[in-house]
């Protein structure tokens, strides 16, 4: 009788997992920003467009190459774990979801993906402009902290 009572615990218990992992994995609803408010000129008055001065430099991105990485998102890992890139290079990183719903987010580069469904994939574009170590990682549920995270290496 009693291992008839620690079997159906442990098969209540697995399904209470299961259960905890597919709703933490929902995405959650999203607000669009509100449109600021465009001012209108009143009647009478001119309007002149801003002086525009010649650049003096060509932006980051003229300066370095694209470097392409696809980035697949598991249960709770990344592959690659890591990527290298030189300052001013262009990054294009392709995250695709393989499992379950994840994003990609790396904050100091203001880059991020949507939360994604298993199979589906997203690019996002961004140019490393500072030199260091940047942790990218899934901000889904627990992802983050159960070891889903990689880093990128930007040098000079």
């Amino acid at each position: 009788m009693k291992a008839v009572i620690a079997i159906l615990v442990v098969v209540i218990l697995g399904v209470g997992v299961w259960y905890f992992m597919q709703n933490s994995a929902a995405p959650a609803a999203e607000t669009p920003p509100a449109a600021a408010p465009t001012p209108t000129p009143s009647a009478g008055t001119e309007q002149t467009p801003p002086a525009q001065t010649p650049p003096t430099a060509p932006p980051p991105a003229a300066q370095g190459t694209v470097k392409e990485f696809t980035v697949t998102g598991t249960n709770f890992e990344f592959s690659p774990k890591e990527m290298r890139v030189k300052r001013g290079d262009r990054v294009r990183v392709t995250f695709v979801s393989a499992g379950g719903m994840h994003d990609w987010v790396l904050e100091e580069f203001n880059a991020a993906t949507q939360q994604l469904a298993a199979g589906e994939r997203e690019t996002v574009e961004f140019v490393a402009s500072k030199t260091g170590t940047f942790e990218y990682y899934c901000s889904v549920g627990a992802h983050r902290q159960m070891g889903m995270t990689g880093n990128l290496i930007v040098s000079e």
